[in-house]
This record gives C-alpha cells, structure tokens and sequence, in this order.
C-alpha cells in the first residue's frame, strides 16, 4: 500500500483512493480463499455435482461477463460462506452436512450462469425446499418441512429451472416441485411479487432480493446519481458466522427502510464530499442485514440497539433498525468503521495480540482483548467524526455535542491504552498515532460547556460503574496496575447512561437526571438513598462516587475515581 494511502486511513478516515485499495485486497483474498476451497473440496465425498463442473461453470461466466461474475464473488455472502465452509473444513465450527454447506458451489456457479445468460446443469442442496442464489434471490419449491434435500438447477439465457431430484429416478414432477423463472431483481415500487404477501406459503415461487436506493451527487459532481444497496432478508450466510433461515420483511417494515435508508444516506453525504472520518458514501455498503424484526410493529427504540460488521463479509452491515434516521446513519459509519479495519488487518499484522480480555473499553460492559480495543477506537473515531460534522446543523448541534465531545474523551483513551500496550507492529503503531493525532486535534476544538460537562460526567460514570462490575479488589496491591483480576461473578449489564446524558433534562428528578443537569449535591442525595437499601449496587455507587468527586475535587476524589472498587462497602 503507498504510504499517503495508509496515512490517509491511519486519520481514521480515507480517500475514495483509498478504499478502492481496500477493495482491491479484498478481491484477491476472496479469490484466494475461493481458490482454496476448491482444491479442498477435491476429496470430499457428495451426493451432488461434481465440484469440478461447478467449478467449470462459474469460470464460464466470469469468461463471458468478468465485471457481473466479480461482483457475484465479491458479495458479503459468498465471503461468509466461503470463511465459515473453510473454518468447517478444518474443524473450527458447525453447520448442516458439510457436503451440502460446500454444494453452495454449485448455487454461487448458477447465479454466475444466470448473470452471464450461459448454460448450467447441476444438483444443487436445497434448504427447506429452496434455493438460495447469492446477489439474487430465492428460489423456493414446495417446503420441505427442513432439512436438506437435493434439487436439479437448470440455466440458459438467464432463465431458471429448478426441480426435486430424488437419487435413482427422474426430476420428480409432483404439484410443488418445479419452478421455472427469470430471477432478476426488486420490481419497480407499486409493482407486488408473487407469492411475497404470503412468505410462509407453499407453493412454489422468486422471491427476489430487496434493495434499498438512494440519491445524492454523481461521481463527477455535475448532478444527481442513484444507487442501490441490497436489503439481505433471505441469505443463509447473511449473518455473522452459522447459517440462519430467511426472515422476510413484511412490505410495510421493508418500506420503512426505504425511507430511513434514504434520509441517513443523505446524512451522510449532506455535509459534502469529503475524506475525514464520519463521511461516508452510500456506495461503499455491499449490504445491509435487517436484525431482530419483520413488521413495523412495535416501534423500535430510537437508537440503534444491535449492529454488527464480520471481516469476512465487507461492507456488509447487520442492523436492528431505529427509529432514528440520524442513529441509523451513525451505525453505518461505526459499522464501515469496522469493515476498513478489518481489510486494512488482512493486509497488515497490526498488532501482537495474546487475545486476553483485560482491557477497558468505553463502548463495552465487558474487558476486551487488544484487537477488540483496536477496533472500538477505530470505530468510535469515525462516530467522533459523525457527530462533529453535525455541529453545525442546529436540529441536531446540542445533541451532536455531547457525542463529539464523548467520544473524542473515550478514543483519546483508548489509543492511548493501545500505545502504551508494548504489542504493536511497526504499521500498528504508525495507524494508531495517526488515529491519537487525529483526536488531539479534536479535543482543542471548543464545545458548548454544558455538552461538554455531560460527555465528562457520562465518561466517568462508564468507567467507574465498568471497574465496580468487572474488577475485583481482592489482593489488589496499590503498586499493582499490570495484572487486574476480574471479580467471578460479572456479567453483562446495561448501559442506560451513555445516551441519556445526551440532552440535558429540563425538570431532573432521578439522581441520574440530576447529575446530567448540573447538580450533583441532589444527586448525591439520591444515590445515598438509593444505597441505604443496597450499598453495593454497582450504578448507585458508581453515581455517588462521580457525584462526590465533582462536589471535592481533589487527591483523594481522584484515587477514588480511579479505583472505585476499593469503594465497596467490604472494603
């Protein structure tokens, strides 16, 4: 990688130069791991094709058409499929039968046919009576009542034949067990698809893949363009890592998308093109995976509850709407985050990391390893820079604020955790005091003083609730900061303070409330009550201790804040 091309990502941010980069190692792994599957599957006993002819088939069509066979291979998908079929093969996880994992082959090789508009022939494992063509759709018979069964793929000229085969006999005709049609995609809006109204029907039908489409400037800046990112509701390998069955959105939930789906892309790109961190173009996510819910109703909160991204799958983003177009652009930038690092990591041993959870992460209920903490600040960096370019949008500047100020304070930390670890590469340590330049900057940047006392109060609040939770003060020498030991008893908790110090409260009444208005006296008050029935409670006490420390400030609030588990009352 050219060097202003790493320092450009080492900012947090990247140029489209950049990214393209990214996206040209991504490409050569994805082949390669393509190409090690395939010499894999050489002795793999199957019921199906050959793997051979599947192999054949695909390389015809990317022969006729390379661009639509490359995207094809390049789909998150294929690049779980392909990352969990090989993990499978070396015994690192489960699934179904391997052999019918593997005969994925088979349906990547016919979706390449069906874009290409070449012949394929090949027995294929159906899921429930389907078949899952990647960057496409479903294709579904009669169910099956689960399980794998087999069925006989045909395409020519972009059409589709898809049958039940049974071992010994001919393609089985019965009502249900054959569908002949042109996969393509989503209609035009207004336009219904068969059988879509009723999902758990049973008969046979495409079920196509949705996309969600968006406008902003074109390219070359000279006007609008369009574009479109799959909706992925069907994909078996949509998720993280294990196969999951389809959860098809009910039109009124997929409608919702779309219109979220379009206003966070304008989000995104209404502060104006750019390469700093928080700017994102629509275009660099591969595809977004609906978590969680299939109907409109009830209504989802208005944050973002679950998101996730795999290193496996770029550009690929799993996402439990909000009911905020603000947070739903937001976790596109924190989960695109993760895809840039996770590239940057394929190509770059940036870390020398023992994988041991003992580290403190802003973000996290739990102790994170080094990678993870990496990861976060990178992350958190990106949102930083969300949240500063919306400063300057008065719906939104008090609340953006707060998030700026908040997560500058925490990466800031972070990275220097990070640079004081002794574990990173040469390149690791280059990233990572581009990413400390970058937020050094930041914190002289000046921020509305009441956002700015909330995001400190709120930081200090998550650190000294996450101490109380995860550290134990057992045989805790007061020299010995190396070696924390964990109490036994921890587990995960919630963290309800973070985005409810965001806006300062107009008539406080709980003692977090109070806190995040500016009154810590009351607030103290309230925590003393709270603990008078359980001096333990671990978000009671943390709140006394910040509260206390901002009423007598000091040395002493200072060890106090610094290791609030010695703040127990068995202490």
């Amino acid at each position: 990688m050219p060097g202003h091309l790493f320092a450009e990502l080492a900012t947090g941010g990247g140029s489209s130069e950049a990214l393209a980069f990214l996206d040209r190692g991504e490409r050569v792994r994805r082949l390669l791991l393509l190409r090690t599957l395939h010499a894999s599957l050489e002795s793999l006993p199957t019921p199906l094709t050959a793997h051979s002819e599947a192999w054949r088939v695909l390389w015809d069509a990317a022969g006729r058409t390379p661009e639509a066979v490359e995207e094809l291979i390049l789909a998150p998908q294929v690049g779980s499929w392909l990352a969990h079929v090989l993990r499978r093969i070396h015994g690192a996880s489960e699934g179904p039968p391997l052999w019918a994992e593997a005969g994925r082959l088979g349906a990547l090789a016919v979706a390449a046919a069906l874009r290409a508009r070449t012949e394929a022939d090949l027995l294929v494992p159906l899921t429930d009576g389907a078949l899952h063509l990647p960057g496409l759709g479903m294709a579904q018979l009669a169910r099956t009542g689960g399980g794998v069964t087999i069925g006989r793929a045909r395409a020519s000229d972009g059409e589709l034949t898809l049958t039940l085969h049974e071992a010994g006999a001919a393609d089985v005709s019965r009502p249900g067990t054959s569908l002949t049609c042109r996969p393509s995609a989503v209609p035009a809006p207004g336009k219904s698809v068969p059988g879509e109204s009723d999902p758990a029907g049973s008969g046979p039908r495409w079920v196509p893949l949705r996309t969600l489409t968006y406008s902003g400037p074109s390219d070359a800046g000279t006007g609008a363009g369009t574009g479109a990112v799959p909706l992925d509701d069907l994909d078996p390998y949509r998720d993280l890592d294990e196969p999951i069955a389809p959860a098809r959105l009910d039109r009124d939930e997929a409608a919702v998308w779309q219109e979220m789906f379009e206003e966070a892309a304008g989000l995104v790109t209404g502060a104006g093109r750019g390469s700093g961190p928080g700017r994102l173009d629509p275009a660099v996510i591969r595809a977004v995976v609906p978590w969680g819910r299939t109907s409109s109703t009830p209504p989802p909160p208005p944050d973002v509850r679950v998101s996730a991204t795999s290193g496996d799958s770029y550009g690929a983003m799993v996402i439990a709407r909000p009911s905020s177009s603000l947070a739903l652009a937001e976790a596109f930038v924190h989960e695109f985050q993760h895809s840039k690092l996770a590239a940057l990591l394929h190509l770059f041993p940036l870390l020398d990391d023992d994988r041991e959870e003992r580290y403190y992460a802003p973000w996290r209920a739990d102790p994170r390893h080094l990678t993870g903490l990496l990861h976060g600040a990178y992350a958190f960096i990106g949102v930083a820079g969300f949240w500063r370019e919306r400063l300057i949008d008065p719906e939104h500047a008090e609340t953006a604020a707060y998030h700026f100020a908040l997560r500058r304070l925490q990466g800031r930390l972070v990275v220097r955790t990070l640079l004081g670890s002794g574990r990173l590469t040469v390149e690791g340590r280059e990233l990572v005091a581009g990413l400390a330049r970058t937020l050094d900057g930041w914190l002289r940047e000046p921020v509305d003083r009441s956002a700015l006392d909330r995001a400190r109060t709120a930081a200090a609040l998550h650190r000294t609730e996450w101490r109380l939770r995860n550290v134990s003060p057992e045989s805790l020498a007061a020299h010995d900061r190396t070696d924390v030991p964990f109490r036994a008893d921890r587990e995960s908790w919630p963290d309800v303070r973070t985005y409810a110090f965001a806006d300062r409260p107009s008539a406080p009444c709980t003692a977090d409330e109070h806190l995040a208005a500016g009154n810590p006296a009351t607030a103290l008050a309230r925590y003393a009550d709270a603990l008078a029935t359980d001096p333990a409670e671990p978000h009671a006490l943390s709140g006394w201790i910040v509260a206390r420390a901002a009423i007598t400030p000091g040395r002493t609030s200072r060890r106090m804040l610094a290791r609030p588990e010695l703040m127990q009352p068995q202490h």
